[in-house]
């Protein structure tokens, strides 16, 4: 069981986007939020802030999930003396082309940063929690890795990867209380969606609508909170229907 009175969340690309709405989500629930980012601004201490406000504690933590050894030393600086009690692997970049014009660099960036950082950063974590006898690992994914998607060959690769790491891991770990899933967004309301061309993505999606990144925490909330104590492997699907 994860401790009543310290809960910490560290949220892997936890300062925009859904990763923002992520952090904020889990401070409410009570939890002390470690978000990353590759380099503080003004607008992660304004988070930073707002957590605050929350009553909980927020530190930021700098780093590149591509660089394992970077990575490595900043995790192991944070925790030494304890893993968290919920790690959210939430870091993805998109580069979109078709397979047969697509370069080196976008099927390599993509994957680096999508299921190489996954490695990066939860791998050294995961012997703490097992020690611990507990903990939980959310990790987004994506509609696209559960379908494919045109255009999003390296993208969609690198989300059906997570998944395929998701199921795996959890059948390493369930057994010592540390329990592990993932959420496969839709099409949400993201810097990362705002050129899709809407009126050609809301007739495929039934609730003729795009997701909200809080709608995104929520499935997250419910999944590091104690009515999911017996959803373990899974990919809970947050998309209006796209994907069925």
């Amino acid at each position: 069981m994860m401790n009543e009175k310290t809960r910490t969340a560290l949220v892997i690309g936890g300062c925009r986007g859904i990763g923002r709405e992520i952090t904020l989500r889990l401070a409410k629930d009570g939890f002390d939020v470690l978000p990353t980012c590759r380099k503080c601004s003004d607008e992660t201490e304004k988070l930073a802030e707002e957590v605050r406000t929350l009553g909980r504690s927020c530190r930021i933590l700098e780093l590149d999930v591509r660089d394992r050894a970077g990575t490595r030393k900043v995790l192991d600086a944070e925790f030494a003396d304890n893993a968290p009690d919920a790690v959210i692997y939430n870091s993805g970049i998109a580069k979109d082309n078709l397979f047969a014009f697509m370069d080196p660099e976008q099927w390599d960036d993509v994957l680096e940063t999508n299921l190489r950082g996954f490695y990066n950063t939860v791998q050294p974590l995961v012997f703490g929690m097992l020690a611990r006898h507990g903990g939980r690992i959310v990790v987004i994914t994506s509609a696209s890795g559960q379908t494919g998607q045109a255009g999003q060959v390296n993208y969609s690769a690198s989300k059906a990867g997570l998944i395929g790491a998701v199921k795996a891991l959890a059948r390493e770990v369930g057994r010592k209380g540390v329990l592990v899933n993932a959420v496969a967004p839709g099409v949400i309301e993201t810097d990362m969606t705002k050129d899709i061309p809407r009126d050609a993505v809301l007739p495929l999606i039934p609730l003729r609508r795009f997701g909200k990144a809080a709608e995104v925490a929520g499935a997250v909330s419910f999944l590091c909170g104690e009515d999911s104590t017996y959803i373990h492997g899974q990919v809970i699907a947050v998309n209006g229907g796209l994907v069925i």
